[in-house]
């Protein structure tokens, strides 16, 4: 496996309005809420095993598919950037990644080799998709790369660590 390699569980597929969660009670993913705006996410969404991010959850992943993928996929990815943001609850950033088995996507490298069109949705869906959900919000706070992806892993999987998440 490379280095870069990462395994992401997609809870969301690209294209869809509802919000899956994974719940650790019942052992599986269930639906957490409808998004009230009339939009739909632009990527597969799900998280990165092994971490704790400052929320508490695990660390959220964007995962750049030619195709969506289903609720509970395990996909392998490599990590291409960051997407930073904040909600009701704090710093909320996501790891953008792509699958290394898609040759649509497998060839990039950076967040800077993202569509533009791509990014831009990105942005507008994480602006507005809390518009509608009393006491919910979202606010984009620009990209970071690789290299800040890399390192936002590495604290996520030692606050797991240090926390017995295990």
């Amino acid at each position: 496996m490379d280095s870069d390699q990462l395994h992401c569980i997609i809870e969301i597929p690209k294209g869809s309005r509802n919000k899956y969660e994974y719940d650790p009670e019942y052992g599986g993913i269930k639906l957490d809420r409808f998004i009230s705006a009339s939009m739909v996410y632009p990527t597969d969404y799900g998280y990165i095993p092994d971490t704790l991010a400052p929320d508490g959850d695990e660390l959220d992943a964007l995962v750049c598919v030619s195709e969506p993928t289903f609720p509970g996929c395990i996909v392998p990815v490599k990590p291409i950037g960051l997407f930073h943001m904040k909600d009701e609850k704090g710093l909320d950033h996501k790891v953008v990644c792509v699958p290394w088995s898609d040759p649509g996507w497998n060839t990039l490298e950076r967040v800077d080799d993202l569509p533009g069109q791509l990014r831009n949705e990105i942005t507008h869906f994480f602006t507005v998709y809390k518009d509608l959900d009393p006491d919910k919000e979202s606010e984009p706070c620009g990209w970071g790369d690789r290299d800040e992806a890399m390192a936002m892993i590495e604290e996520a999987r030692e606050r797991h660590r240090s926390q017995g998440q295990d």
